[in-house]
């Protein structure tokens, strides 16, 4: 969204997604005093919560802010989810600072990416207790962004991030001698 002096760049109602908090709506605008001038936030609500947020009109990429997903980003989150690889760190610091970077950008194609490879692991060999709950909270924020949009690629988005959470490890019988 563009803005302009006149034009904020979110309006009343509007869905955004403001890392880490996860999906809000913009309920307005308001005015708040900040080192003695008055400045113009948006006030974003989240979701079965009493949480809110006031993030400044003048930038709201600032805070990392930005308009959720929409039906037309299906498809390629879609992709992602099913064909994605990410070369994570074998070595769990290195690993779990790689993770953590991507839950805390809030990116929604780089956390399908983290899913799809979280995923594809849990299915090889299952996750150790920390990348099982990096998977969760990964598909936990994706399925915020996508549900309430009515939409048949949305549809198999939430099938797929289902199944993945539902998932289990593949067992594979010992072989008779």
């Amino acid at each position: 969204m563009t803005q302009t002096a006149d034009q904020p760049a979110f309006q009343p109602g509007d869905r955004v997604v403001l890392p880490p908090y996860g999906l809000g709506t913009v309920q307005g605008t308001c005015h708040r005093p900040m080192d003695g001038e008055t400045q113009a936030y948006y006030q974003v609500e989240f979701a079965n919560t009493s949480s809110r947020a006031f993030v400044p009109v003048a930038a709201p990429d600032g805070t990392g802010m930005r308009a959720a997903l929409t039906a037309r980003d299906m498809p390629a989150l879609l992709a992602s989810l099913k064909t994605s690889t990410l070369n994570l760190p074998r070595q769990w610091a290195a690993r779990h600072r790689r993770v953590t970077e991507i839950l805390a950008s809030g990116d929604p194609f780089e956390l399908a990416v983290l899913t799809c490879e979280l995923r594809r692991w849990n299915v090889q060999r299952g996750l150790p207790d920390l990348d099982r709950q990096a998977l969760r909270r990964a598909i936990r924020l994706l399925e915020q962004e996508v549900r309430g949009l009515d939409d048949q690629a949305a549809e198999h988005v939430q099938l797929i991030l289902t199944t993945a959470w539902n998932e289990a490890p593949q067992v594979t019988a010992p072989a008779a001698s």
